[in-house]
């Protein structure tokens, strides 16, 4: 054998060690003090969701990812700018400490039109309701699809039992497991196309365009239903911001709308001076993103115009192996000036209706009834 090779049968080992380290592994260095360990959530403690939650960030893989997610929104609700120090040269006006705590970090929370066409809906409502974000970004089925639930259901269908050619002489469409007849966007239809009527009827009264998310926010006023998203948009003031709103429903009528009556103007350079604004003019951002697209550039493409967002959670299964914004991750980013240096962002690989309802659940809905009751009592403050 050669000089090179080593006999494990030999019984010599001069350093008294094993000889899978001496020959295969090779030595290991001490793992530095307090480095976690992997440890799952242990069910002979019962079942107990927050123990579970807290679990995950030990558990390793994407359940560490939904972790830190739920960690950074938690940051980024609690951030004050009394957390920052008032300086010589800042506005005076921002001197005070309680004027400081009263200021908050401006949430955007976007997400693509799949989100609203399924279950998460009724989260996102929620949410909106609550006033619990604070700009909206999302695309023109993320919002038609809003409106057509308040008239019709959605159904639910499979991935694989119903063929395309069947479903298209039957007049009902598929979007992954669910079912919506056309009937839905005839009602639909039925009610926008009217609106839109007055709202050139409106332009050409007062020379003034419509915007997006003027067009949105008159929607929600317009459809006076509880169970709209749009509806507690526009009560509650969280603009909704969507550069495509002519990719779908809405566009189509527009078009058809243009044949009968030629004039109508969608302006869309309102809105993005709109919502750079929301960004530019923040003491602090955080940006929640639900899938990739158009939603996603958007809102961290706002946030670039403050030198990025202070925090980021993006949930999307993109992989950025063919450069699409869609599956890049937070790093590439913070290259382009869209998240902070000194930021800590967060991407969790996941289909968002797997995850999202448990983060809201251990981040926004923890903590609201306390937030709620503390906001009755400042309330109250300002009455005695």
């Amino acid at each position: 054998m050669s000089g090179t090779t080593h006999d494990l049968n030999s019984e010599e080992n001069p350093d008294d060690k094993p000889m899978s380290t001496n020959f295969v592994l090779g030595e290991s260095v001490e793992m530095p003090e307090g480095t976690p360990h992997c440890k799952g959530y242990d069910f002979s403690n019962g079942v107990d969701i927050t123990a579970m939650m807290t679990a995950m960030m030990s558990t390793g893989f994407q359940a560490t990812n939904m972790a830190r997610a739920c960690e950074e929104i938690k940051r980024m609700r609690k951030w004050r700018l009394s957390d920052t120090e008032w300086k010589e040269g800042d506005d005076e006006d921002l001197k005070e400490e309680e004027v400081r705590k009263s200021i908050r970090c401006k949430i955007f929370f976007s997400y693509t039109s799949n989100q609203i066409s399924c279950g998460q809906r009724e989260i996102i409502l929620w949410l909106c309701k609550n006033k619990l974000v604070d700009v909206i970004v999302t695309t023109a089925g993320g919002i038609e699809e809003d409106f057509i639930k308040c008239f019709r259901p959605t159904y639910m269908g499979d991935f694989n039992k119903f063929k395309g050619k069947d479903l298209r002489l039957k007049g009902i469409n598929r979007i992954g497991n669910l079912l919506i007849p056309n009937n839905n966007y005839c009602k639909f239809e039925d009610w926008f196309s009217p609106l839109l009527t007055k709202m050139h009827d409106e332009q050409e009264e007062t020379g003034a365009f419509w915007s997006p998310s003027k067009m949105i926010e008159r929607m929600g006023r317009d459809i006076d239903n509880e169970e709209s998203v749009y509806y507690w948009c526009a009560k509650n003031g969280i603009p909704v911001f969507c550069p495509a709103l002519t990719d779908g429903s809405v566009g189509d009528m527009i078009y058809f709308h243009s044949y009968k009556r030629p004039g109508f103007i969608l302006d869309i350079a309102q809105d993005i001076r709109l919502v750079n604004d929301e960004a530019v003019k923040s003491h602090a951002t955080g940006m929640i993103i639900l899938g990739g697209g158009l939603v996603k550039h958007h809102t961290c493409n706002a946030n670039l115009m403050r030198n990025g967002a202070d925090f980021s959670v993006f949930i999307n299964t993109g992989q950025e192996f063919d450069g699409s914004d869609s599956g890049a991750r937070p790093d590439e980013a913070i290259s382009w000036g869209k998240i902070r240096l000194t930021a800590d962002p967060v991407k969790l690989y996941a289909e968002a209706t797997l995850v999202w309802p448990f983060i809201v659940a251990e981040t926004f809905a923890k903590d609201f009834d306390e937030e709620k009751w503390l906001k009755e009592v400042e309330t109250l403050k300002t009455w005695l």
